[in-house]
């Protein structure tokens, strides 16, 4: 009889889980948009905007490049694009106040290149 009441205590325990996470909300997602003269940009002209990446991931012909500055991180999706890759998206984190890029963590990660070369 113990047994049989601990099983199922234990049930309504992981019932009680499962309801509280599906109430859970997701945050919303970033508004659309990128920072001009971003999206397009060749991977060439990506390194010599911000040097080279911390962290680069392949997937085919798709690459994230990631560069990480003190106070932020962004994120590159690169796609293949007449012949070479090219930054198709770009996310910060933080993320920005009207897109997922936030602009000044952008510029302070090209500054932080252009002071090393």
């Amino acid at each position: 009889m113990i047994r049989v009441l601990a099983i199922v205590l234990l049930c309504a325990a992981l019932a009680a889980c499962a309801t509280a996470t599906e109430t859970a909300s997701l945050p919303p997602p970033p508004a659309p948009g990128e920072p001009p003269g971003i999206a397009g940009m060749a991977a060439g002209a990506l390194r010599a905007d911000f040097g080279p990446p911390q962290f680069v991931r392949k997937e085919g012909q798709v690459q994230l490049w990631r560069y990480d500055g003190d106070a932020c991180k962004a994120y590159f999706f690169l796609y293949p694009q007449s012949g070479t890759l090219a930054v198709r998206h770009v996310e910060t984190d933080p993320r920005g106040g009207t897109m997922a890029a936030d602009a000044s963590c952008l510029e302070r990660l090209r500054a932080r290149a252009r002071a090393v070369s």
